[in-house]
Order: C-alpha cells, then structure tokens, then sequence
C-alpha cells in the first residue's frame, strides 16, 4: 500500500493532475506489483514561493517540475526501483507530457508497525500482502 505525495506548481487542470496521477499508478503497478485498486495519493500545489527546487539539474527545469514522493511498506531491490524509475518517467512523457527532467522521484520504505490502514490497528500483518 504505498502512499505518495505528488507536488508541484499551482496552475495545472483537475485532467493534467488526474494524469500525474494515473501515470503514477500505473508505473507503480507494472514495475512495483502494487494492486490496481491499492491508490492513495495526495497532491500538493505550491505558490512559487513555497516550492523552492533546482532549475538547472540535466538542462534548465520549469514551472513545471513536480516532485514525487512515495512512502512504500515492502522494501524494493535497486532493480525494481531502477525500473519503475525508468517506466514512471516514460509514462509522465506520454502523459501530461512533461520533460524527463522535470521529475524528480523519492522513494522511502518503512516497517508494519509505521502503518495503521484504518481502526487505530497495525497494518504490520497486512503489508506482506499489499504495499
């Protein structure tokens, strides 16, 4: 069950948004084997002044760069992640249509006991089978 936060720029469409969105699920599905149904992402839009980033990483970044942020329950090996890096980039190309540069992609794994799913109870037994 992996949880992100996908932030980025004030200004963009609910349709731009939803296909941040989508793209990211659909990575995380074929390249991390998470449900389709497993989705929980919050966005974050930011005042220019409230998103402070690097614009000159692999050519000069614009207003529209989005940091990803993913919280995950079972830990990927390097390959994995190497691969949805790879499938989450190609994807945002296609759809909204950002540039390869404007992504920028963090990933962090945690324990059972960090995760409560719902009732104040401990997802630890639960994230063997979804994160």
């Amino acid at each position: 069950m992996p949880m992100s936060r996908i932030s980025l720029l004030k200004g963009k469409s609910p349709e731009y948004i939803r296909a941040l969105g989508d793209s990211l699920q659909r990575a995380m599905e074929e390249s991390f084997n998470v449900p389709k149904n497993d989705r929980f992402q919050l966005v974050h839009q930011h005042e220019p002044y409230e998103m402070m980033f690097d614009r000159f990483y692999e050519g000069e970044r614009s207003d529209d760069f989005v940091l990803i942020a993913i919280t995950i329950g079972k830990p990927r090996n390097t390959e994995m992640k190497q691969a949805f890096y790879r499938r989450l980039v190609a994807l945002l190309v296609e759809s909204p249509g950002l540039r390869p540069e404007e992504v920028m992609v963090v990933v962090s794994s945690s324990q059972g006991d960090d995760w409560s799913f719902g009732g104040g109870r401990p997802a630890a037994s639960l994230l063997g089978v979804r994160s």
